[in-house]
């Protein structure tokens, strides 16, 4: 039988590498192995330093070994491709297009990706799947699907037989695959969780919530990872000394606070890519083998600090008569949430009114300021703000106000269809884009400062108003609800303008000096663009200075 392997944690922890290292292990013992990327900011490609995509492909230089990238585009195309095509011949045309227009929404892209997450839980070709999952939060959401929509598509069976994406006779049979996948990641016996950390109070915070959600869906985590740990030999100089001592706090705290098998990888002082670099990790990680570090001091003669060309951050960042929002976002761990804080510290500062929003289901906000931080506006400072942007209590509200605006002018039966289709898990997506939507259109503040997610989840929601503006359209065509369908795409096409205006709107993004997030950083700009949305700001965080590499 298939045995599957979960890898997740905080973002920038290394859950890649440590997931391809585990992958090129298994497969040189001689198991047949498949890696899965989830994350829609994967770097999978980059690692084995091969093309590898949206099909399944051999991985050069390692027998056994083969990989995949879902892309949710094209899951989506596949997705509805095989829902309604095989009604093309017998359908007439007003009938198709009806159901073109109702698989044409946001949702279906979340249960597209989902869908084919869950086909692997479904074939028996390998011995051995690993997923490489987003970070913890889209890992969390992602793995509370399968009964979310199990049970959707029973309670719409039963109801009016009408779902978000269309009849449920359309997608009915999901539902018995549905009920397997969560057989299956219940079962520790054939399906093993492993969380990876660094040795930091922010990444141990992460993975201890992450570990009671995980336990909350009835799911046991199986293994810890501590990655990029500082070898005492090299900790000669203060720098290094003390975050060495800091990390072995931070690691005996995890020792005693976290139950089961533990794994430990040393830092290392390249970035691991390629075949060699893999098998040199799972040595360490599988056998102890701990690969040679460097002891030679190196020669820091000619070597210069970076010139740091000076920014305008005041007539960047500071708002101008109309409300000011700054978006920032970047790979997993580069310092997206401590960045996106001193920035609003310092607009605050500047004595404006300023509301920090975090979109990031694992953001630490609260650890950054030593403060609760909830749904509601917290305040930091005399002129600071934050709050978070909680997705299930943003679908209760969402919901209930859709259901109170309907009251009175609708019969009790369409109430009721309207609280079934609202029940759709897709709904909570369009519920934390309604909420992100409202601080958008917020007058209260004179600035706001976005935390965002990882970039692949960042630019899915900067996507929703594009794709939810084109969902209108199709339903103004339709003739269905003309003013309600007008306003909505107004409000839309308001968003989009002001997303757009740079002097309204700043995109920062955020990197540290590798190849990796540098690449990263690349492709989100490029992603941008296509949407008409410019990078205005690129942040180098982590850069180590000269001076304090000096004993």
């Amino acid at each position: 039988m298939t045995e599957y392997f979960f890898f997740s944690g905080k973002g920038g922890v290394g859950k890649t590498t440590m997931a391809a290292a585990s992958a090129v292990h298994y497969a040189l013992t001689g198991k047949k192995t498949l890696i899965v990327t989830t994350d829609p900011a994967s770097n999978l490609a980059d690692v084995f330093e091969q093309p590898i995509g949206h099909q399944v492909v051999p991985i050069s230089g390692v027998d056994n070994l083969f990989a995949m990238e879902i892309d949710p585009d094209e899951a989506t195309r596949e997705y509805k491709e095989r829902i309604i095509g095989p009604f093309r011949e017998v359908m007439p045309d007003d009938v198709m297009a009806s159901l073109e227009e109702q698989f044409s929404s946001p949702c279906t892209t979340e249960m597209a990706s989902f869908d084919r997450f869950v086909d692997f839980m479904e074939i028996d070709e390998f011995e051995l799947i690993i997923f490489d999952t987003a970070p913890t939060g889209h890992t969390i959401r992602l793995l509370e699907l399968p009964v979310e929509w199990s049970k959707f598509i029973e309670d719409s069976a039963k109801g009016s037989g009408q779902t978000c994406l269309g009849p449920v006779q359309a997608i009915q049979e999901s539902k018995d695959k549905y009920d397997h996948a969560t057989a299956l990641l219940k079962n520790p016996e054939r399906t093993t969780f492993v969380l990876v950390m660094r040795p930091d109070e922010i990444s141990l915070y992460e993975t201890h919530r992450a570990f009671k959600e995980l336990q909350s869906i009835g799911i046991k985590p199986g293994e810890l990872i501590i990655n990029g740990i500082l070898p005492e030999e090299i900790c000669q100089i203060e720098f290094f000394r003390k975050q060495f001592e800091v990390q072995q706090r931070v690691i005996k705290e995890a020792e005693r606070s976290i139950t089961g098998l533990k794994r430990y990888m040393l830092l290392r002082d390249n970035e691991v890519k390629g075949i060699n670099s893999l098998v040199s990790v799972s040595e360490e990680l599988f056998f102890n083998r701990k690969s040679l570090v460097s002891t030679q001091t190196a020669d820091l003669t000619s070597i210069q600090d970076a010139v740091i060309e000076k920014v305008d951050l005041e007539r960047l960042w500071l708002p101008d008569q109309e409300t000011k929002a700054l978006f920032f976002t970047g790979k997993g761990g580069v310092g997206k949430t401590t960045i996106s804080c001193i920035a609003a510290l310092y607009i605050a500062q500047k004595g404006f009114k300023t509301l920090l929003v975090t979109t990031d289901p694992a953001a630490h906000l609260g650890e950054v300021f030593d403060l609760k931080i909830g749904t509601k506006p917290t305040q930091i400072t005399d002129h600071l703000h934050a709050v978070m942007i909680d997705s299930k209590e943003a679908f209760e509200v969402y919901k209930e106000k859709t259901l109170a605006e309907a009251r009175g002018k609708y019969s009790e039966d369409m109430l009721a269809a309207m609280a079934e289709e609202l029940n759709s898990p897709c709904t909570e997506e369009m519920a934390t884009f309604d909420k992100f939507a409202q601080f958008i259109e917020s007058k209260d503040y004179d600035a706001l400062v976005f935390d965002t997610a990882p970039t692949g989840h960042t630019l899915r929601l900067l996507d929703l108003p594009f794709d939810y503006a084109k969902q209108v359209e199709m339903m103004i065509s339709t003739g269905e609800g003309k003013s309600v369908q007008d306003n909505t795409k107004q409000r839309f096409k308001n968003i989009i303008e002001m997303m757009r205006d740079k002097s309204r709107t700043v995109f920062n993004i955020v990197l540290y000096p590798e190849a990796t997030p540098m690449m990263e950083a690349y492709r989100a700009m490029h992603d941008l663009r296509k949407a008409g949305l410019d990078i205005q700001l690129v942040v180098a965080n982590m850069v180590l200075s000269k001076r304090g590499l000096s004993k």
